[in-house]
């Protein structure tokens, strides 16, 4: 098939009368490969060999219900007079940054329970992390969703991109091209994922891989968020994202300073305890 003329469509098959989106696949695809990039960084640094797979099991449906919980929170003028479809997560509605916390907050019950540093788990995962969000947002692209703000198409032309993105950049209900920034977003944690593997080899305190990640993705998303057309605020013009992400930069690069000047840790990445 003539990629130039590929007409994508955001349902990639049928199971009986039960259709199964691109975005789902894509989204189940990036957690699959951000395990076993995750599962062998585990078992190197010696962690029991079901560790990740275990603590998985939990964080990803806790992740999903707070990725729904936060989308539907922040649109609560609309979910308060229709509760019958906060449920209706197939209708689309989810937000990273719930996810991103609900996955946080679980791997540090569980690491806690376990009786392994949540910052070392922190550490090893960072990169897989990435890898789950530089795949899942091909799915925005495959729903033609998560996009910016009107451009023309020489504007997309000299970003260099092949037609079939570009074709899928034309918004028909608004009669225009718009930013890809599903893909601003998918480059931008790519190169974040290339430092973060370089990082490993740095060997830097625990923790520091972890708090890296959150001040390179919070930086990327702050800009590429101003671009988008459909954010959720707080009031007015306060978008949630930019707020969650200022306060990502400000943890992260916090937390370095803070435990290189005062905690002195001796704990390194490569440590294997």
């Amino acid at each position: 098939m003539d990629l130039l003329l590929l007409d994508i469509n955001p349902i990639a098959f049928h199971l009986g009368p039960i259709p199964v989106r691109w975005y789902g696949l894509l989204i189940v695809s990036g957690i699959i490969l951000a395990y076993f990039v995750g599962q062998r960084e585990a078992v190197k640094r010696g962690l029991p060999e079901d560790f990740l797979a275990d603590l998985l099991l939990w964080a990803v449906p806790i992740s999903i219900i707070c990725a729904r919980i936060y989308y539907v929170s922040m649109r609560w003028d609309y979910y308060g007079q229709n509760p019958g479809k906060i449920i209706e997560i197939w209708n689309g509605g989810i937000a990273i940054h719930g996810a991103l916390l609900g996955a946080f907050a679980t791997a540090y019950i569980f690491t806690r329970i376990k009786g392994v540093s949540f910052l070392r788990v922190a550490d090893i995962a960072a990169p897989s992390i990435l890898i789950g969000q530089i795949i899942g947002r091909w799915g925005n692209f495959m729903n033609q969703e998560a996009f910016g703000g009107p451009v023309s198409r020489g504007f997309l032309e000299n970003l260099m991109l092949p037609d079939w993105i570009i074709n899928q950049m034309y918004i028909e209900e608004l009669g225009t091209y718009v930013h890809p920034t599903f893909l601003y977003e998918s480059v931008w944690n790519f190169i974040g994922l290339i430092i973060l593997l370089a990082l490993r080899k740095v060997n830097l305190n625990r923790g520091e891989i972890f708090f890296s990640y959150l001040i390179w993705y919070s930086i990327g998303r702050f800009y590429i968020e101003g671009l988008r057309t459909d954010s959720l605020y707080l009031v007015g013009d306060l978008r949630s994202a930019q707020v969650v992400s200022i306060i990502g930069i400000v943890v992260g690069l916090g937390a370095i300073l803070y435990r290189r000047w005062m905690v002195k840790p001796t704990v390194k990445y490569l440590d294997n305890k």
